[in-house]
């Protein structure tokens, strides 16, 4: 990608970010220390997600996705997407894994893996990154098309329970 040049980013300098995002991580990182995340099997979890996509209703588009998380509990949750003639309130697979955590006995997300019907990795849309977002601990990490990022790091400056809460106030 030589050549091309990213947005200016106002307020902010990129080594501001860059130093932000080291930040997160290495934060993910005491976490996982403390014990709020466990050691990471990212190849159950893509299993897993593989198994939901074979689950996936997609006679329209032909397009099947899974999802799988790991839950601050040691759980394994999953989804699929399921289409609906209407297209407007077809499922992702990640609104599935998100019901399947309440139903489950809730808690947060830590990890998270996407799959294709050829199993590659994918990443998930602005809407299930948000839905992600409320439902995960403070730097989930989910596998992406370049690498493990945390939740903040695909989400940048998310909208979430904190903003409503002092909306209140």
């Amino acid at each position: 990608m030589s050549g091309v040049r990213p947005p200016p980013v106002s307020r902010t300098s990129r080594a501001d970010l860059a130093a932000a995002s080291d930040q997160r991580r290495a934060e993910a990182s005491d976490s996982r220390q403390e014990g709020q995340m466990t050691d990471i099997d990212w190849d159950e979890l893509r299993t897993v997600a593989t198994d939901a996509m074979h689950h996936a209703y997609a006679p329209y588009s032909r397009f099947k996705v899974g999802a799988a998380a790991l839950v601050s509990d040691g759980r394994i949750v999953s989804g699929c997407n399921v289409e609906n003639a209407s297209y407007g309130v077809t499922l992702c697979a990640e609104c599935g894994l998100v019901s399947e955590l309440h139903r489950s006995g809730g808690g947060q997300l830590v990890a998270f893996v996407c799959v294709d019907g050829d199993g590659r990795t994918l990443m998930p849309c602005g809407r299930c990154r948000q839905l992600l977002f409320e439902h995960a601990i403070p730097g989930m990490l989910l596998e992406t098309v370049s690498g493990i990022r945390t939740i903040d790091e695909v989400l940048p400056d998310a909208f979430g329970p904190r903003d409503l809460e002092e909306a209140a106030r």
